[in-house]
């Protein structure tokens, strides 16, 4: 999933790492992440206690990672893909099985998160779950309110899908995910067909739904929102969990009056895992297993999640993880919610195309 967090982020974790790779150090590690998607200060200590050097890259689509998996030859080491695009992937055969015997910090996952990656990766023999989330509805309290009033439904899916709610939001912005894999989806719950459905006159009626509030979406974009809510330019977003609160935070540090809030459908939604995983042909795949491991520490990976504002699904971690990010049940959704969760599952070829089809026409709005 794309995440846009901290500006600054990545232009530190490049000077950090631009001058790394020295000839008297051979081994080197490749990485290849989400834009902005750790803390820098992992990479310092990382380096600093395996005297491992990085090169880490960063990228903000699954399809720009697809891209380079598919062409068999990625030039990296350990790659971060959503679990949607990890189940494609294993299909196309572009991973090699994870050892686990090299990952002694597998002990902390949580077992119930292990069993729903099944779905995508049967057995979790491809991936390690890194950080998770779920596509919701982030906005501005005191923008919705003026549009629609002290009862605007932003804990429902009908604050986008209803064309009379969303028309009223037209005049402060309302942006969607650039994602026919996550958006799709909620179209269809939203019609109550299948989220994952292999029938292509279903994406039809959901290309119907979709076009129906087009004239009132401002942009489709994966990573343009986050900045733009924070900055009170858009009212309302459909994007991932964790973006709103460094959305938020991001408010708050320029002190510009903006409040940015979030909330998760009472009708379910989507959840996501970001995973990691080793390419075939890894130049350093006994070092991705260092990596990975290290990144299975507790310790190491609470402060992750309070910087990127995701949980994370190391049972041992959450006590460390901040209060405000563990106790928002929009972020670390309670049980109750969790039942009315799904996963995303890649599609048979005839209903893939007739999604494309329909994206296609709901982004020009013909």
């Amino acid at each position: 999933m794309i995440k846009l967090k901290r500006l600054f982020a990545p232009l530190l974790c490049s000077a950090l790492f631009a001058g790394a790779v020295q000839a008297d150090e051979p081994r080197t590690l490749r990485v290849y992440n989400w834009f902005d998607y750790i803390t820098p200060q992992t990479l310092v200590d990382f380096k600093n206690d395996t005297k491992v050097n990085l090169v880490y890259d960063i990228f903000d689509t699954n399809e720009a990672l697809e891209a380079k998996l598919l062409t068999g030859n990625s030039g990296y080491d350990v790659v971060v893909p959503s679990n949607v695009f990890l189940a494609k992937q294993i299909e196309a055969g572009v991973f090699q099985p994870i050892d686990r015997s090299k990952l002694p910090n597998w002990q902390h996952l949580d077992p119930k998160l292990m069993k729903l990656i099944e779905a995508n990766d049967p057995g979790n023999k491809y991936g390690v779950p890194y950080m998770y989330g779920t596509v919701l509805i982030g906005f501005n309290p005191a923008k919705v309110k003026a549009a629609l009033g002290d009862n605007a439904p932003v804990d429902s899916w009908d604050l986008i899908f209803k064309e009379e709610n969303i028309a009223k939001l037209k005049s402060c912005g309302v942006a969607l995910l650039d994602s026919p894999s996550e958006i799709m989806p909620l179209a269809l719950q939203y019609l109550g067909l299948p989220p994952n459905s292999s029938t292509p006159a279903d994406y039809k009626k959901a290309e119907e739904l979709m076009l129906k509030i087009r004239p009132h979406v401002t942009y489709f974009h994966s990573s343009k929102y986050m900045a733009d809510i924070a900055n009170g330019d858009i009212c309302v977003a459909v994007g991932y969990s964790g973006s709103f609160s460094q959305a938020a935070n991001r408010a708050k540090e320029a002190n510009n009056g903006v409040v940015v809030d979030m909330r998760l459908p009472k009708e379910g939604a989507p959840i996501w895992f970001d995973m990691l995983a080793i390419p075939k042909g890894a130049a350093n795949p006994q070092d991705a297993h260092t990596f990975i491991n290290y990144l299975l520490q507790p310790k190491v990976i609470a402060p992750i999640s309070d910087f990127v504002g995701y949980p994370n699904p190391n049972k041992d971690a959450t006590d460390a993880v901040s209060p405000a990010i563990r106790n928002n049940p929009n972020l670390y959704p309670t049980e109750a919610a969790m039942a009315k969760l799904y996963t995303l599952q890649p599609l048979a070829r005839d209903a893939e195309r007739a999604r494309t089809r329909a994206w296609t026409k709901i982004k020009s709005g013909t």
